[in-house]
């Protein structure tokens, strides 16, 4: 485990320590447990679609089979993996945004509803995308006719999504030049498991295109309407100062945690945590107060608004219950550990689910529900502060490590911090880039994987992105730990990036590395990159731009969907380990190099994080040279492949 945790934070090795003292199982000893893994799932060439299967092609070229008992082969089988994998990501990502927008709806709607518009210029903003009328109109009324817009984009039956129609113009054109451009979210998730049903599509590259039609129903979609609404309901973020790490917990404190992506419990949660009244009870029953922290993407919506803490990511939601500190974590959809039932109960710890999409056999539930907001977000402090008290302190270890973070980055924000909030404009960055102060971009995201040396994959690739002047953006469980490595702070450009991105980081103030959100804000990237073509001077669509895009611990098929809505938008884009589908070497073929005639982008794979990177820098060189850039303005530490 040692060598494991070589690039791991001080506390996640602590809390390791613990778990294997008082024999706790965690992820890491899981993962271990189901070694070796089947190398024909691996490789993308098991079917299972139908029950003449399950079907499984031989690794061995020449051998047989090397079709399944209805005769596909192993493109086909691949392909319509790879496709099912995308639509569940699409699905994951498009019911959030699909409960924020009922939610936009009920507060249009409702005066005494618990959830209010906060940022009615956003709102303004977003109508005009989709031509809702703003002049003469009151807010409500516009937010109801846009709600409405809103969840047409789900079910709509003629026509074409319109807010996709946010992306350049000639990107548009392609998308239906290629007949990718989606037509609604859930009918291109519908149609995908269509396709990939047993004797439907077999073409692999049919398949495929069908897949980057979903995943930019998503990207493009369901996770941009998440984003804008989200903004719209509990207001746009802004650059703020927050920590990271489990010591963010209290030992004198009522510690509730939230876990999961829905942001609208994690939201009334941090409003209602703050109630004087709430905070007296906690005194009264020994606690010193309130603490709210969050793991993983809830984590990240609540720090971007209110700068509640991060107490981690996906791989230390068993670490936190460890602690023993904790009085309830609170957990909604998605990055559930199945395992937290079972360590919760080593302590006094109240674990609360309350979706009805997501709940836990013998865990206790608290439904939630827009209406009742307030309500259940005050029953489960409530329930916390009682169960203060059964807090095993003999148990109690918090390890005291936490790090100073600046999150909050916004499409928006950027306008600003660069031009100033008068004069809000992308032109100094676009400037950097071309005269050579900046090389580029690149979008690092993602999730951890036990499979890699926890947080190497992230640490390696992005130090050595800014080292070569490599402005980062960052979001979901990259951002956290980024953020735990204390590479989101203004300082960290002094020790770690190259000297023109210094520079940028100096007079600006500003980390080399931006916090933009949880997954489904990977939307604000591509929102960004929309902005610096419209700027001028990086050609004329995203293809052209000089980024990448990289999740170099990817676990989850969202992070699938989010890669294929970034090659589809003409995006470089690299991970770890490879998608499902080694086996196929036509499919291979395909997505690292064939696509990029069809899109702009493409895919590579890439375990060894700081080589991943050098490819990035290398691709971003490329399309430096392809828009006659000048050169770098200062000698870089990394050297092009000739």
């Amino acid at each position: 485990m040692a060598k494991e945790l070589t690039y791991a934070d001080n506390a996640t090795r602590e809390m390791l320590k613990r778990a294997a003292a008082d024999n706790v199982d965690t992820i890491w000893d899981r993962y271990e447990a189901v070694q070796p893994q089947c190398k024909f799932g691996t490789m993308g060439v098991c079917c299972r679609i139908c029950s003449m299967g399950p079907c499984r092609i031989s690794l061995v070229p020449g051998k047989s089979p090397q079709t399944g008992a209805c005769g596909a082969n192993v493109d086909t089988i691949a392909a319509r993996g790879i496709a099912r994998m995308i639509a569940a990501g699409t699905a994951a990502h498009s019911d959030h945004g699909r409960e924020v927008v009922h939610t936009l709806q009920a507060a249009a709607s409702k005066p005494d509803f618990d959830f209010q518009i906060k940022d009615p210029m956003k709102l303004r903003s977003i109508a005009t995308l989709y031509g809702v009328k703003i002049d003469g109109r009151k807010t409500n009324e516009i937010a109801a006719e846009l709600a409405e817009a809103a969840l047409n984009e789900f079910g709509r039956q003629h026509g074409e999504m319109i807010i996709a129609k946010a992306a350049p113009a000639p990107r548009v054109e392609l998308w239906k030049k290629l007949g990718i451009y989606p037509r609604s979210i859930d009918r291109e998730v519908v149609e995908t498991m269509h396709r990939t049903t047993m004797g439907v599509d077999t073409d692999y590259k049919n398949i495929i295109n069908h897949g980057m039609r979903t995943a930019l129903a998503d990207g493009w979609g369901g996770s941009m309407i998440a984003t804008e609404i989200s903004d719209i309901l509990f207001g746009s973020p802004n650059p703020l100062r927050s920590r990271a790490n489990l010591g963010v917990l209290q030992a004198d404190q009522v510690n509730i945690v939230v876990h999961g992506h829905e942001p609208l419990l994690s939201e009334v949660l941090a409003i209602v945590s703050k109630d004087e009244g709430l905070i007296a009870k906690a005194k009264a029953k020994g606690a010193k107060g309130i603490t709210l922290a969050g793991i993983c993407c809830t984590a990240n919506e609540i720090l971007m608004r209110h700068g509640i803490t991060v107490a981690g990511n996906f791989l230390q939601q068993e670490l936190a219950l460890l602690t023993g500190a904790i009085e309830a974590m609170v957990v909604d959809v998605q990055c559930l550990m199945p395992s937290l039932h079972s360590i919760a109960n080593c302590f006094h710890t109240k674990l609360i689910t309350t979706s009805s999409k997501a709940k836990l056999p013998g865990v206790q539930h608290v439904e939630f529900s827009p209406e009742r907001a307030k309500a259940v977000a005050t029953q489960i402090i409530e329930q916390a502060i009682d169960n203060y008290q059964n807090r095993m302190t003999d148990k109690v270890f918090i390890p005291p490590d936490n790090e100073r973070i600046v999150a909050g980055f916004t499409t928006e924000s950027v306008f600003n911090f660069l031009g100033g909030k008068y004069r809000g404009t992308y032109r100094p960055l676009n400037d950097a880039i071309i005269a050579g102060r900046l090389r580029g971009a690149a979008g690092v995201i993602g999730c951890s994987n036990p499979r890699i040396n926890y947080e190497e994959g992230h640490i390696r690739m992005v130090t050595e992105l800014i080292k070569n002047d490599v402005l980062v953006v960052t979001t979901g469980c990259n951002a956290i730990t980024c953020g735990k490595h204390g590479l989101l702070k203004p300082e960290a450009a002094l020790k770690y990036a190259g000297k023109g991105l210094q520079e940028i980081c100096r007079a600006v103030g500003i980390p080399p590395v931006l916090h933009v959100g949880a997954c489904v804000d990977n939307s604000r990237i591509l929102r960004t990159l929309s902005n610096i073509v419209s700027e001028g001077g990086l050609g004329n669509d995203l293809s052209e731009l000089p980024v990448a895009g990289a999740a170099p611990e990817w676990m989850s098929e969202k992070a699938v969907t989010i890669g294929f809505y970034f090659v589809a938008s003409g995006v470089y884009t690299i991970i770890g380990h490879p998608l499902p589908m080694m086996g196929s070497q036509n499919l291979f073929k395909y997505l690292t190099d064939e696509i990029e005639q069809e899109t702009g982008g493409k895919w590579a794979f890439e375990p060894d994080a700081a080589e991943a990177a050098h490819k990035m820098i290398r691709h971003i060189d490329r399309k430096r040279k392809a828009l006659k850039l000048k050169p770098m303005m200062y000698e870089q530490p990394f050297k092009p492949e000739e």
